[in-house]
């Protein structure tokens, strides 16, 4: 995998560009993320980082995690998340102890995004999966309801059949969006469109798989 860090996300704004045009772009904080364990492929099979984001309290932080940190001679971390470095130069040269920002990042460069989506709750298959509604009127009994689940024959419904449900609250990554601009003072990366997730949400930024 390519390289990545780990931030928060602070919400949405606007900027304007040289040429006038007004751009709007995800902030995103992105704190120093410090490396608590380097993988290898010798001890666990595959090559990675594990980088921690943020600070805990510590009595927060459960007896294993306190030692794992310890070990690496980091006293606490709110996330934690692991980043390939089969691909990465710059991720396999890091060693534990090091901190990496926003400036792994440059203008103009793609990144791919991952993060929890916004939790919608119980929603019909008209939010759910954009379905059509029946008609409102002249005695319809169908208005906003599933309609057929399938053939009588079976005797059941088959899996997979789009269905009312819990929407939202799940892994997103969101692909090839530009960064607009590296705010290196503030730790801050803006980045072109929507990402997933409300205020507040931790996402994954990765340079891009695709180009």
């Amino acid at each position: 995998m390519p390289k990545g860090v780990i931030g928060r996300k602070l919400g949405m704004t606007q900027i304007f560009m040289e040429d006038g045009r007004f751009v709007p772009v995800t902030v995103i904080e992105v704190t120093p993320n410090v490396v608590v364990q380097k993988k290898t492929a010798e001890t666990d099979g595959y090559e990675a980082v594990q980088l921690g984001f943020g600070e805990k309290r510590e009595r927060l932080i459960n007896k294993p995690l306190q030692g794992h940190l310890r070990k690496a001679g980091i006293k606490s971390v709110r996330r934690l998340r692991e980043f390939r470095t089969e691909d990465s130069e710059v991720m396999r040269n890091l060693k534990v102890g090091d901190t990496v920002g926003v400036d792994l990042f440059s203008e103009g460069e793609r990144v791919d995004v991952t993060g929890i989506t916004k939790g919608k709750g119980f929603a019909g298959v008209i939010k759910r999966h954009n379905f059509n509604r029946g008609p409102m009127s002249h005695g319809s009994m169908y208005h906003r309801r599933v309609g057929s689940l399938g053939a009588t024959d079976p005797a059941r419904v088959f899996k997979g059949r789009r269905m009312p449900g819990r929407m939202g609250g799940v892994r997103r990554t969101i692909q090839n969006l530009e960064v607009v601009r590296v705010d290196k003072e503030r730790n801050l990366l803006l980045v072109k469109g929507s990402v997933p997730g409300r205020k507040g949400t931790y996402l994954a930024v990765r340079a891009t798989v695709k180009q």
